[in-house]
C-alpha cells in the first residue's frame, strides 16, 4: 500500500468510486471525468485505457459500463500501485486489471490480445523545453516522451479492426490527432469542450473507428461552466455526478 502521508482518498461519480491518489502528483480532474463519460463500451467490450495513473477515469468507466471488462496501462510504479489498491477499494478485482508498461515500447511489448476500445488523456506536451511542470512528481503525466505520435501510434495497435480509440486533449492539437489517426482509422466524431459558451473550446474529445470509412461528424459542444451561477453548467455537473454519458450520436 502507498504511503498514506502522500495520498489523499477522493470520491467521483458522488461517491460511487473511491480514488486513493498522490497528494502532490498529478491528480484527476475534468478530463478524466469526461473521458469516462465518453467511453461507450458495449457489454462484453474489452477496453484498455493508456496511461491510467491511479485509475480514475479507468474505474469510472468501468462503474459506468458494468458489462465490460478494463485493463489500465501505467508505466509509473507509485501511480500503479494506487491503481491497483483502488480496483480493490471498489471491489472491481473481477473485471479489472493494471498492467505495467510505456506506450513508447508498443503495443505488442504487452503481449496482450487487442482490444475492443482503447482510450487515454495523453500528456498535453511534447517539448520538454517549452514548459515547465509546476512539480517534479507531475512531470510524467505533462509531458509525452515520444510525443502525441507515440500515443496515437500505440492505440492503433491496441485495438482490432472495427474498434473504437477515444482520446481527450487540447483542442489546439486537433489538426495533429486526426493526422496521426487518420492513416489507419475514420468515422471520426468530435465533440469541443468549451470552458463558458462565449469561450473558445479548450479541449476536445475524438473518437475514431480503426479502419471506418465514414463522414467526419462535428456533434454539439460540451459547455462546462456558467458564468451566471453555479461552478458547473447543468450538464457538466449531471456527468461529473455520474447522472449522464457523453453519447456519440
Amino acid at each position: 500500500m502507498a504511503d498514506q502521508g502522500d495520498v489523499t482518498e477522493d470520491r467521483l461519480l458522488n461517491g460511487r468510486i473511491s480514488l486513493r491518489q498522490s497528494a502532490r502528483g498529478y491528480r484527476a480532474g475534468m478530463d478524466a471525468a469526461l473521458l469516462a463519460a465518453a467511453c461507450d463500451a458495449a457489454p462484453g467490450a474489452r477496453v484498455l485505457e493508456a496511461g491510467c495513473g491511479p485509475g480514475a477515469a479507468l474505474l469510472a468507466a468501468a462503474a459506468r459500463r458494468p458489462e465490460a471488462v478494463f485493463t489500465g496501462l501505467e508505466r509509473d510504479r507509485a501511480a500503479a500501485a494506487l491503481a491497483r489498491e483502488n480496483v480493490v477499494l471498489n471491489g472491481l478485482e473481477y473485471r479489472v486489471a493494471i498492467v505495467e508498461g510505456d506506450v513508447r515500447a508498443g503495443f505488442r511489448a504487452l503481449g496482450l490480445p487487442v482490444f475492443d476500445a482503447a482510450m487515454a488523456n495523453p500528456p498535453f506536451f511534447d517539448d520538454p523545453g517549452a514548459l515547465l511542470p509546476p512539480a517534479a512528481e507531475k512531470a510524467g503525466a505533462w509531458m509525452a516522451d515520444g510525443g502525441l505520435a507515440a500515443w496515437t501510434g500505440f492505440l492503433l495497435k491496441a485495438v482490432r479492426e472495427g474498434g473504437t480509440i477515444t482520446v481527450i486533449h487540447r483542442a489546439d492539437r486537433l489538426g495533429d490527432l486526426l493526422a496521426l489517426l487518420g492513416g489507419k482509422a475514420g468515422s471520426f466524431r468530435l465533440r469541443p469542450i468549451h470552458p463558458f459558451a462565449d469561450a473558445p473550446a479548450k479541449r476536445v474529445l475524438v473518437r475514431a473507428i480503426k479502419t471506418g470509412k465514414a463522414p467526419l461528424v462535428l456533434l454539439p459542444a460540451l459547455v462546462l461552466h456558467d458564468r451566471e451561477g453555479g461552478k458547473h453548467s447543468a450538464e457538466a455537473e449531471a456527468i461529473l455526478r455520474g447522472e449522464a454519458a457523453l453519447g456519440w450520436a
